[in-house]
């Protein structure tokens, strides 16, 4: 099975392709640099494309199966229905498409509502596909190492209502299980942790696994925008500070069904955020 990944070098697109490697499956990684094709995995094929210059298209053309992940950003919408088209018109067979955990219930968030509509194409095109909605990741934590090591400071503003935080590797084996068999034609899937975690019990986990003392930052989004000005784009700033806000008025939690199904899909319960943090302490 020849599958595209879109998204290939991030980090969900790069468990993704891993997955699918051990799978069996032909693994084309879609990359805007071209510097980058030499650089992919072994057994992985590189191809340029940009999904926002109609010419990339052709690289659908000849495969199976497309994962469809889209960057963050502006142009997530207009690039995830270009994809759409593009597997359309090579006749792709079967479309596995990342969307978000619960977003109709917070559509005014730009990364959630722009995935409405594609999902919308996605289930319309004709196409075989599963839409994952995963909640946040447990490995956006990687980015806070320099303020958890150095710092002792937890700096996510979660909030306390909880939220069901979710590790990419469960998101990875969801993709690679959906796009390998047909069992999971036309399904939807919540992808979320077993238990919602708050910014303290985030804090306090780590503390566990690092062996000091880490304290929660706190709920100030006036704070945490000033403090992430210089290393997020406006646009997404504006966006993640809506979404942290969101959290603190109504957090983002899993039902006993969710987990359920995704228990059943993975064939294991969902990996634990304190696993993860023990996990990363002992690398890091």
């Amino acid at each position: 099975m020849k599958v595209l990944v879109i998204g290939s070098t991030g980090t969900v697109g790069s468990a993704v392709v891993e997955e699918l490697k051990k799978r069996g499956a032909s693994v084309f990684a879609l990359t805007r640099n071209a510097e980058r094709v030499k650089d992919m995995p072994s057994g992985v094929t590189g191809v340029v494309g940009d999904l926002l210059d109609p010419a990339s298209l052709g690289v659908f053309k000849g495969m199976d199966g497309v994962f469809l992940l889209n960057p963050v950003g502006p142009t997530e919408a207009h690039e995830g229905l270009m994809a759409v088209n593009g597997a359309r018109g090579a006749h792709v067979r079967k479309i596995v498409y990342m969307s978000v955990h619960d977003l109709e219930k917070a559509s005014h968030l730009p990364h959630f509502g722009c995935k409405i509509g594609v999902e919308f194409a996605v289930r319309h095109s004709g196409i075989h596909h599963t839409i994952l909605r995963p909640n946040n990741f447990y490995q956006n934590d990687f980015w806070m190492k320099q303020a958890l090591l150095e710092y002792g400071v937890y700096p996510q503003p979660l909030g306390s209502v909880g939220v069901s935080r979710v590790d990419v590797r469960d998101i990875a084996e969801a993709a690679a299980i959906a796009l390998t068999t047909d069992k999971h034609d036309g399904e939807i899937y919540n992808l979320v942790g077993p238990e919602a975690v708050t910014g303290e019990s985030t804090a306090a986990d780590w503390s566990r696994a690092l062996g000091r003392p880490i304290r929660y930052a706190g709920d100030d989004l006036e704070a945490w925008e000033a403090q992430q000005k210089p290393y997020l784009p406006a646009s997404m700033l504006f966006d993640f500070k809506l979404m942290y806000a969101f959290f603190q008025a109504h957090g983002l939690k899993a039902t006993t069904g969710d987990i359920a199904r995704q228990a059943a899909l993975l064939g294991h319960a969902p990996r634990k955020f304190s696993d993860y943090a023990t996990e990363m302490a002992a690398i890091w």
